[in-house]
């Protein structure tokens, strides 16, 4: 078992089983209060695992391992095969998803339940569902095929929808689940197309390393390279929620806290930064497509930190928070051949890898929050809980601090290493280094907003005095310590992960720069190598920005109470709680034209069907009519015959004797 393919299999075979012995619960009513047993277990095993994986990729001389290739499916010269490769990028992510995953399944166990300790009415299928979506995220990062990653990205989606839609018969709950479902559709058929076009250009390999090392010795025409990264990149935008496709992400929200915790902050909507990190080597080739993810990530980063500003549901705050600050990761890959690869691929990789972790906890503390609140979360219906829930207060300040960046903190750290790039990026030789001057104050911009957004929610929530709505009962108090638990692990993460990780040590860049495929990438774009040093101007700057935005919250916030917008800035604060009218503009310019057009397919569906009964009705009432003289009778036949024939007759003896 020292064959680092050999664990992650192991490791995807754990949580399928867990999928799978979960839904055999459902058959047992004794079995449903321990239907999270299995997924707990699983993930809990799979992160050592993952974590011993990661230790073996980094002390191998060769930092890639490849699966013997098994035969999915095949059509005349066409195979598809499912082959899995473990490299220090995977590694990474498989240790990430299991280790966060693990944390929020325990929070989930306590969080499913009623005030009196009974399961949800759902909470065998909830635990099923999300084993099976923890497989096919692991699945998704281990891919190295195409179309086995297809078939693990459309796992995850389908996945998101049942957790989404969760509350099936809550309306709103329902019409999430579809918006998500359809919005990430549209980017998947882009994602799609492109699969295609790479199978052309690729020589007919679907396999990334082989097809990887083609295109790498075989060169295809500009344009047709950018075409394909660019259709890729559509996925990217679904799957990670960036403008225009980020419209489903913030009403995802109506699924369960730790659902959000861990499907739409920790592990699918990364899928699309690791898609474009994993396909280094063909954006290396098309600066073209690397300006247009770059300029997708800041418009989208700062729009979203917009939005976010006003916003009266906890939730909603965070999930246009996970929205922005994937367009940052976004923002260092564009850079990929502005700068060395490898730095701009880190830099989005680190960012995502304590993202993840002050992320989950800041939605698992807001779950914390709804759960003592009687399932409300809007923030002017509660306040001054930092008495009531100290726990869940003093670790949401720890998330808070680490998303607004202040200094020391794992966000800190990684958010200035985008920054780093960014300014890298202008300075380079890049055909679009211009506009990085112009992304780099976008990103700046960014950050300051976000200091005062996650600070604003987190004085509206727990300063001032203490309000609890009636639905808590009156007597809310700290939830248990089975979900109090892992808000404190992932606390400690988002406090000194970054530091352990990266900026003193450079375990994290010199881990992740040896996958081979970011090597090549960097070969293919002929760039210089940059080293990371750490930038005091840089460093300075954000921090004044974040500890500003701090200010600015603690000013306006700091005292409790309601909130009180002042006057000019009402129609800033009115756009934005609105969300620019960007849903509006959609319905308008989009739903019901769409929805037109479907009512005209049906009414012409209608007309083209009635028309062809009509048709056919013509040959049954010509049947209906001839159908008396077919008696049986062969002598009635026999005589019908001797009749026609002798008019006959008699018709050419007329016209003959005329």
């Amino acid at each position: 078992m020292s064959d680092p393919v050999t664990f992650a299999l192991t490791v995807l075979a754990l949580l399928l089983g867990a999928a799978v012995l979960t839904a055999l619960f459902s058959g047992a009513k004794a079995l449903t209060s321990v239907a999270h047993v299995p997924l707990v277990i699983a993930c809990g095993l799979s992160a050592l695992l993952a974590i011993f994986l990661v230790s073996k990729v980094a002390g191998a001389d060769t930092p890639q391992f490849v699966s013997a290739p098994v035969t999915w499916f095949a059509a005349g010269k066409f195979a598809a095969n499912f082959t899995i490769a473990v490299d220090p990028l995977s590694a990474m992510m498989l240790a990430m998803i299991t280790f966060i995953a693990t944390f929020i399944a325990v929070f989930s166990s306590g969080y499913m339940r009623g005030e009196h300790g009974e399961p949800d009415a759902g909470y065998v299928r909830y635990f099923a569902v999300m084993s099976l979506f923890v497989f096919c995220m692991c699945g998704l990062v281990l891919a190295n095929n195409f179309l086995l990653l297809v078939g693990f990205w459309e796992g995850v989606g389908l996945c998101s929808y049942l957790l989404v839609g969760y509350y099936y018969d809550k309306p709103s709950a329902a019409a999430a689940a579809r918006k998500a479902f359809l919005v990430t559709r549209l980017g998947d058929t882009g994602f799609l197309l492109g699969i295609m076009l790479l199978w052309k250009l690729g020589g007919w390999h679907t396999d990334l390393t082989a097809l990887f090392d083609h295109i790498a010795k075989n060169p295809p025409p500009t344009e047709q390279i950018t075409a394909a990264c660019l259709l890729l990149f559509c996925g990217a935008v679904g799957k990670s929620a960036q403008f225009p496709l980020y419209v489903w992400l913030p009403d995802a929200m109506e699924g369960p806290t730790p659902v959000s915790a861990l499907i739409h902050a920790a592990t699918m909507v990364t899928a699309g930064v690791y898609l474009v990190a994993r396909c280094a080597p063909l954006f290396a080739l098309a600066p073209d497509a690397q300006a247009v993810v770059a300029w997708a990530g800041g418009i989208t980063a700062l729009l979203a930190a917009f939005i976010a500003l006003a916003q009266t549901d906890l939730k909603r705050v965070l999930a246009y928070s996970t929205v922005s600050q994937l367009g940052f990761m976004f923002l260092a890959l564009g850079t990929l051949g502005a700068v060395s690869p490898v730095f701009a691929v880190v830099a989005a990789m680190f960012h995502l890898f304590t993202h993840a972790f002050f992320k989950a906890l800041l939605f698992l503390a807001s779950g914390s929050v709804m759960h003592a609140m009687g399932n409300v979360i809007d923030m002017r219906r509660f306040g001054g809980l930092r008495t009531v829930m100290p726990t869940t207060h003093l670790t949401f300040l720890c998330g808070a601090a680490a998303l607004a960046g202040l200094p020391l903190l794992s966000g800190f750290w990684s958010k200035d290493l985008v920054l780093e790039s960014l300014q890298f990026g202008a300075h380079s030789g890049h055909p679009h280094a211009g506009s990085f001057y112009l992304l780099m104050l976008v990103a700046m911009l960014t950050a300051g907003l976000t200091a005062f957004y996650t600070f604003r929610a987190y004085f509206l929530t727990f300063w001032g005095p203490t309000v609890v709505p009636e639905e808590a009962g009156h007597h809310a108090h700290e939830s248990p310590s089975v979900m109090t638990v892992p808000l404190i692990v992932l606390a400690a993460g988002a406090l000194f992960v970054g530091i352990v990780a990266e900026p003193f040590t450079h375990w994290f860049s010199g881990f992740v720069g040896r996958t081979p495929s970011i090597g090549l990438a960097a070969k293919l774009a002929g760039a210089a190598e940059v080293a990371h040093h750490f930038n005091w101007g840089i460093a300075g700057v954000s921090t004044l920005l974040a500890v500003g935005g701090v200010a600015l919250a603690y000013m306006a916030y700091g005292a409790g109470g309601p909130e009180r917008v002042p006057v000019p800035l009402a129609g800033v604060f009115a756009l934005s709680r609105n969300k620019l009218y960007v849903d509006e503009v959609y319905e308008g310019a989009f739903v019901k034209p769409a929805e037109w057009l479907a009512v005209m397919a049906r009414v012409f569906d209608l007309l083209l069907d009635s028309v062809s009964r009509v048709i056919a009705a013509v040959p049954r009432l010509v049947g209906v009519a001839v159908r008396p003289i077919q008696n049986g009778l062969v002598q009635f036949y026999a005589l019908s015959m001797a009749l026609g024939l002798a008019v006959f007759l008699s018709f050419v003896v007329f016209r003959a004797g005329r």
